[in-house]
């Protein structure tokens, strides 16, 4: 199996939902719907033999149209192939299917993808903040804040090369 196949599995069973495909770097890895993430997934679980979810996290980049994302890594074991899927969410509908029924251990990884970025994984069992106190009403992890705190008087600029 090398990526050609794959990308030809995928393509032949959801022609309209691989969105962008990119064999640059030494992991392919595929941009799917939102709408068919789980489909995907499951299928790749299923007929490639994709059966370990190594990591599922989040992303923001506030620069692009949809600027929320989830990146889902998944290995195939048996022929020791690693894949890339990144779906992309506007922050007006931050909502996500969830994949704790295809991987067990999606469930903790979802959670801190919410916890962190606000990225609401629909039919989720247990879908609450894992690692931030539960009255913390953002979600830390995105840019939306400055890199300093311009209030502070306690730091001179000439001791830090400015």
């Amino acid at each position: 199996m090398d990526n050609e196949f794959i990308i030809q599995q995928l393509r032949e069973k959801f022609p309209n939902d691989v969105l962008k495909i990119d064999t640059s770097s030494d992991m392919l890895m595929m941009e799917i719907a939102k709408s068919a993430i789980c489909d995907v997934v499951l299928f790749l679980k299923n007929e490639l033999n994709f059966i370990y979810l190594t990591s599922l996290c989040g992303v923001h980049y506030p620069e692009q149209a949809l600027p929320l994302g989830v990146v889902y890594h998944l290995h195939n074991l048996q022929d020791n192939i690693r894949l890339r899927l990144k779906v992309f969410l506007s922050d007006d509908d931050p909502h996500i299917d969830t994949c704790v029924e295809i991987f067990s251990a999606a469930n903790w990884m979802e959670r801190e993808t919410f916890d962190f970025y606000g990225i609401i994984f629909d039919e989720h069992p247990n879908l609450i903040r894992i690692l931030n106190v539960e009255y913390m009403d953002y979600h830390p992890m995105r840019k939306e804040y400055p890199l300093e705190d311009s209030t502070r008087t306690d730091k001179d600029d000439k001791f830090f090369g400015r």
